[in-house]
C-alpha cells in the first residue's frame, strides 16, 4: 500500500478511535502526524511541525481572548441589547441579519476568518440569550460569508476568477457571485424552516406534557420557539455605558477597521487589543483567560496539522491525478468537487481553491464540460463545508458558542460538515454541471 493510501487510512482511524473510545481527537491527530511523518515518511520533527497551523492558532486564541474580555466587562451584553432594540425585539430576524452582515463583510473584501471573527461573537451571544438554535445562528454566519466571498472583490471570487483568466479558462465573475449567493441564501432558508419547525413542535410537545403533568395553565414558549413563531420580545433596556465598555468598543471598532483596510493578521490584531485591555483591567483579563476555548483549539489545530501533512505528502495530488485518468467527463467533474469538499472541510478553503482550480485547468480547457458551470460547482462544493468545526470558520463558531453549548455545537457542526462533504458536491454538480448548461 502506498504512503498516500496509508495516510488516508490513518485519518479514518483517528475518527474511528475518537468516536468509539472517547479519546481526544486533537491528541490522536498529533500522534498520527508523528507516526506517519516520522515513522513512515522519514521526515524530521521540524518538517512535521512545519504543518502546525500557527496562524489559525493565533486567530482562535486571540479572537476568543478578546471577546472573552468583552463578555466579562459587559460589552457583549451592551451590543446584544442594542441589536435587539434595532430590530424592535423581533427575535426571528436575528439569524437573517447576521447572514446579511456576514455576506456584506465578505463581499467587500474581508477575508473569511476576519468576517467570522467580527460577527460570530455577537451572533452567538444573541443566540444564547434568546434561545435561538446556536447551530442555526452559526450556519447563518458561515453561509453568509460563503455567499459574499465570491463577489468580484471578495477573496474567493478574486482567487477563482484570476486563476481562470491566467490560464485562459472562461469565467463569469458576476454569474459566479450570484449563483453562490442564491444557493447559500436558499440553503439558509431551508435550515431556518427546518430548525424553527422542529422548535415549534418541541414547544407544543413540552406544553402538552406540562398540561398533562400539572394540570395548570400552559406557559408561553420562548427563545428558539419565538423564532419559529416569528413573534417579538420586549427589547431590554441597554445598560449604561461605562469606561470599560467604551474602551472595549473602541478596540473592537479598531479591529474591524484594521482588518478591513490593511493586510494585518486578524489573530495578531485581536491578541494585541486583548493585551492592551488586559493592562487596563487586569482583573477582568484574569477572569477571561480561562474562557478561551482551549479544548476546541487543541482539537482543531491537531486535525489541521495532520491534514497539512497529507498535503505535504502529496495525498491530495495523488487522489486528483487518479481522478484525472478516468474516462467520463461528468464523473471527473463530480470527483473534483468531492475532493474540494473533503479537503476544504478540514483545511483552508482559500488554499484548496488556489490548489484545485489550477489542477482542474487541463480538464476545463478540454471543453468537455462548461467551464463557468464547473467553476461555480467547485466553488460551492469547497465553501459550503466551511462550517465544519475543523475549518477556520467552523472553529471560530465553536469557540464563540456559550461554554455550556460548545460540545453540542461541535458535534452538530461535525455532523453537518460530514453531511455536506457528501451533499454539497453532489448538489452543486447536479445543478450546474450535469444539465450541460
Amino acid at each position: 500500500m502506498s504512503l498516500q493510501l496509508l495516510s488516508i487510512a490513518m485519518l479514518v482511524g483517528v475518527f474511528v478511535i475518537a468516536t468509539f473510545l472517547n479519546v481526544h481527537m486533537g491528541a490522536l491527530a498529533f500522534v498520527a502526524t508523528f507516526v506517519v511523518g516520522f515513522g513512515m515518511a522519514g521526515m524530521s520533527e521540524k518538517e512535521i511541525l512545519s504543518g502546525f497551523p500557527a496562524g489559525l492558532f493565533v486567530i482562535l486564541v486571540g479572537v476568543t481572548f478578546l471577546f472573552a474580555i468583552a463578555k466579562v466587562n459587559g460589552t457583549i451584553d451592551w451590543l446584544v441589547d442594542g441589536a435587539v432594540s434595532l430590530v424592535h425585539g423581533r427575535v426571528w430576524a436575528f439569524p437573517w441579519i447576521m447572514f446579511l452582515i456576514a455576506a456584506g463583510l465578505a463581499g467587500i473584501g474581508a477575508v473569511p476568518p476576519a468576517a467570522v471573527a467580527i460577527i460570530a461573537p455577537t451572533a452567538m451571544r444573541i443566540a444564547q440569550r434568546y434561545q435561538i438554535s446556536p447551530l442555526l445562528m452559526g450556519l447563518m454566519v458561515a453561509n453568509g460569508v460563503s455567499a459574499g466571498e465570491f463577489s468580484p472583490i471578495g477573496l474567493f471570487g478574486i482567487i477563482v476568477n484570476d486563476i481562470a483568466v491566467e490560464n485562459g479558462v472562461q469565467s463569469s465573475p458576476v454569474l459566479l457571485f450570484l449563483s453562490c449567493f442564491v444557493v447559500n441564501a436558499v440553503l439558509c432558508y431551508i435550515l431556518f424552516v427546518v430548525i424553527t419547525t422542529r422548535a415549534r413542535r418541541r414547544a407544543v410537545s413540552d406544553v402538552a406534557d406540562s398540561d398533562g403533568g400539572s394540570g395548570g395553565a400552559a406557559t408561553r414558549p420562548t427563545g428558539g420557539q419565538l423564532v419559529a413563531e416569528r413573534t417579538a420580545v420586549e427589547a431590554p433596556v441597554r445598560p449604561a455605558m461605562t469606561r470599560q465598555i467604551a474602551v472595549t468598543l473602541a478596540g473592537l471598532a479598531a479591529m474591524v477597521g484594521i482588518v478591513m483596510f490593511t493586510d494585518l493578521d486578524i489573530g495578531f490584531v485581536a491578541m494585541t487589543l486583548a493585551v492592551v485591555l488586559s493592562m487596563l483591567t487586569p482583573a477582568v483579563a484574569k477572569e477571561a483567560l480561562p474562557r478561551i476555548a482551549w479544548p476546541s483549539v487543541f482539537l482543531i489545530v491537531g486535525i489541521v496539522t495532520y491534514v497539512n501533512l497529507l498535503q505535504e505528502l502529496g495525498t491530495v495530488t495523488y487522489v486528483s491525478d487518479a481522478v484525472a485518468h478516468l474516462d467520463s467527463p461528468l464523473v471527473i467533474a463530480l470527483l473534483i468537487c468531492v475532493i474540494g469538499a473533503v479537503v476544504s472541510a478540514f483545511a483552508s478553503t482559500t488554499g484548496i481553491l488556489g490548489a484545485l482550480v489550477p489542477l482542474a485547468v487541463p480538464f476545463l480547457l478540454a471543453g468537455e464540460v462548461n467551464a463557468v458551470a464547473m467553476l461555480i460547482a467547485l466553488s460551492l462544493a469547497s465553501s459550503i463545508v466551511d462550517a465544519s468545526p475543523f475549518s477556520t470558520t467552523g472553529a471560530l463558531i465553536v469557540a464563540n458558542a456559550a461554554e455550556e453549548d460548545r460540545d453540542r455545537v461541535m458535534g452538530q457542526l461535525l455532523r453537518w460538515g460530514l453531511a455536506m462533504i457528501v451533499a454539497a458536491p453532489v448538489l452543486a454538480w447536479g445543478i450546474f454541471v450535469l444539465p450541460g448548461w
